[in-house]
């Protein structure tokens, strides 16, 4: 009841917080005044597909790609551009077609100002319900160019310190037992490693990681394991390997079995497919240890700052999570990672063809800049308006 009460107070307040952090965190070297001296420009919204290239085939218990679709989005405001991002993963159900469709529905000719971001934010919800990926691309878009008016990178506007961001996971996908040593030597610099589970070789894969490192491993199995007591015996045989956490190891619609694994489990078990946006975190909240919030299940950086809250209060992990996605969306999710108690934000290390100049992975870990709105630069080369 305490919790229950603790999460019906701060979603009283929630909604007024980012934008109080905003006027108290934008009143260093410009007054409040002087940002709204731009205020009565016009947002420009602008957006392409791109098709992003696998280093590797990316294959989980569902289903294998080589490559991941994604828009690419511009807002502009007074000469200054937001970058934004939608990435769709197949499960997402959302793809070119989809987000181009939201897309052009959205006129943002009636917001004279950016800062009314959540306003912005609730009209987006009621352009059409889900295209959670491409809502998450105006979202951070939006925060971006908020960041860039502002001279703040977003997570000294949300009070947040950059010296407390966790390591982040390397995901090794299902492959031959060579071609995953072989990504096993390519996350040397990595002191986690996320390794894809939910097959019939999941001894195997473990053991052939174990041949060649002894390093920490965290276990995603997207829902690949069907019987509860098989799966419990395998989380104890994973925890005498070196796992330290599970992540959505059944059916997200097996919510006694998952709860009773949870109940049952040496190790933290982990919500991912269970859990999309903020409505879902008290539902779930007795069912698992903690979440994995991504931008593009949620809808962007302004609910999972809201998620990451609930769930903290609720007694819950945090795990900031990504699909494969360009160093934009990347670094957009990274501006939470000091909220976090893990990370995993490699998405944009999977790919050949990234546009963005980023956050960076400094010896495992995750290393905000001080560039303001989401701390990403376009690549030279890419600089291409898009249409």
């Amino acid at each position: 009841m305490a919790s229950r009460r603790n999460f019906i107070k701060y979603s009283s307040l929630v909604t007024g917080s980012l934008l109080s952090s905003i006027a108290v965190s934008g009143s260093g070297n410009s007054s409040s005044d002087q940002i709204r001296k731009i205020n009565k420009g016009v947002l420009k919204l602008k957006y392409r597909p791109y098709e992003l290239q696998l280093n590797h085939i990316f294959t989980i218990a569902t289903s294998s790609r080589k490559t991941t679709p994604v828009m690419l989005v511009e807002i502009e405001y007074d000469g200054i551009i937001g970058y934004g991002e939608a990435s769709m993963p197949p499960y997402l159900g959302e793809s070119h077609k989809s987000v181009a469709e939201f897309l052009a529905k959205v006129d943002l000719s009636g917001f004279s100002d950016p800062f009314d971001l959540e306003d912005i934010i609730q009209y987006l919800d009621t352009v059409a319900v889900g295209n959670y990926a491409a809502k998450a691309s105006v979202d951070i878009a939006l925060h971006d160019l908020i960041g860039k008016i502002l001279q703040r990178p977003w997570h000294k506007l949300w009070g947040l310190n950059r010296n407390k961001t966790p390591n982040t996971s390397f995901t090794i996908g299902m492959d031959t037992p060579e071609i995953i040593k072989e990504k096993v030597r390519e996350a040397d610099s990595y002191k986690i490693l996320k390794v894809k589970l939910g097959r019939d070789n999941d001894k195997e894969m473990i053991s052939t990681i174990r041949s060649v490192t002894n390093k920490p491993l965290c276990v995603d199995v997207n829902q690949g394991w069907k019987d509860r007591n098989m799966a419990l015996d395998m989380i104890h045989w994973l925890a005498s390997q070196g796992v330290i956490f599970i992540e959505q190891p059944m059916n997200k619609y097996s919510v006694d079995d998952m709860a009773w694994l949870t109940q049952n489990s040496p190790l933290p078990i982990m919500a991912d497919e269970a859990v999309q946006t903020v409505n879902d975190v008290l539902a779930i909240h007795t069912v698992y240890s903690g979440i994995n919030i991504k931008l593009m299940k949620c809808g962007g950086m302004r609910n999972a700052h809201k998620m990451a809250d609930m769930a903290k209060i609720l007694g819950m992990k945090v795990m900031i999570g990504c699909m494969t996605e360009t160093s934009c969306a990347i670094s957009a999710a990274a501006q939470l990672a000091p909220l976090a108690d893990w990370a995993d934000l490699d998405g944009n290390l999977l790919i050949s063809n990234d546009l963005y100049e980023g956050v960076k992975i400094v010896d495992g870990k995750v290393a905000l800049s001080d560039l303001p709105g989401i701390g990403i630069k376009l690549i030279e080369s890419h600089k291409t308006n898009p249409t």
